[in-house]
This record gives structure tokens, sequence and C-alpha cells, in this order.
């Protein structure tokens, strides 16, 4: 009688160890809801992937707008260019122009090496006047030449961004 209520306990034991394994491998699985979802490397105030929308549309909504508007607003696009003293700054492509990109409250920068990757940025686009003082001095930090920095000469019309929060895709 003994040596059966000692199976008996080996037999629960062996059950419940193997539940438990089972049960432990099955949570560890991931979804393919998330195995596909992006993951990102985030800057600034957490913002999300939702309701982005794209370069083109971006703009169309730059092309509508005039001096001093503003509009709040989430998109994505290229990197083309990123301060290379501190990474205070970016530019975004929009075809044959660029969004130039600041961030809000000098509360975050990028890394210096994201050129030509794709970023979800979230803040205020508008359109400004860049001075002659500013266009070279943001020259300057893209590592123009000095003969190109000479040749700027008039202000001009900027399609700009102050990002409160930006998204980088993580590779994968």
């Amino acid at each position: 009688m003994k040596n059966l209520s000692y199976l008996f306990v080996f037999a629960v034991l062996l059950v419940a160890c193997k539940n438990t394994t089972e049960s432990t491998d099955v949570t560890a699985e991931a979804t393919p809801d998330e195995m596909q979802a992006p993951q990102y490397q985030s800057f600034g105030d957490k913002i999300d992937d939702a309701n982005v929308i794209t370069m083109d549309e971006m703009k169309a909504k730059y092309a509508s707008m005039h001096l001093g508007d503003t509009v709040d607003v989430k998109f994505t696009s290229k990197v083309n260019s990123v301060c290379q003293a501190k990474g205070c700054w970016m530019r975004l492509d929009l075809g044959e122009a660029e969004s130039f990109v600041k961030f809000k409250d000098y509360a975050f920068f990028m890394p210096k090496d994201i050129a030509g990757q794709e970023v979800i940025v979230e803040g205020k686009a508008y359109v400004e006047e860049t001075s002659v003082e500013d266009l070279k001095h943001f020259a300057k930090d893209a590592g123009k030449t000095q003969e190109e920095i000479d040749a700027i000469t008039e202000p001009e019309k900027t399609f700009a961004f102050l990002s409160s929060g930006v998204l980088i895709p993580e590779k994968q």
C-alpha cells in the first residue's frame, strides 16, 4: 500500500510539472500581430504610429499653407540630412522640397547617422521665411564648404516643422 502511495504522489508531480511546462511554452509564444508589429526607437514625447500621413500628403499640406499658417500633423518621410554638430535638426524629404525639422524646447536630438532612414514625426508644421544668417548657420552645421555658405545671399521660404516626438523604425 505504501508503494502505491509513492506511485500516486509521483504521478501527480509528473502531471503537474508537465502542465506547468506546457502553459509556460504557450504564453512565451508571440502572436502573429506581435511578430509583425514594427518596433521603434522613440525620441521626445511618446507618440505612436497611428494616423500617420505620407510624404506626398504632407507636401500637399505645405503647398496649401501661407506664411504664418500652422497645422498639427504626424507624417512619415525619409531623412535627407541631420545636424552633424549635435543632431539638433533634420531635413525630411518632400520630393523636390524638404521639411526643416527642429525639436520642441531642444529637449531631444536625433542620432547623426540616420540619413536615408524613414522616420515618423509629430508636431506643428508651418511656413516661415528663414534669414540669410540662419541659412548660413544651418549650412555650416550640415558640413557645407565655405564656398557653399558664402553663396547664400537671399532668405528662403521654408517648410518648417517643430517636432514634439519622433519614431525611428528599428532594423529587423
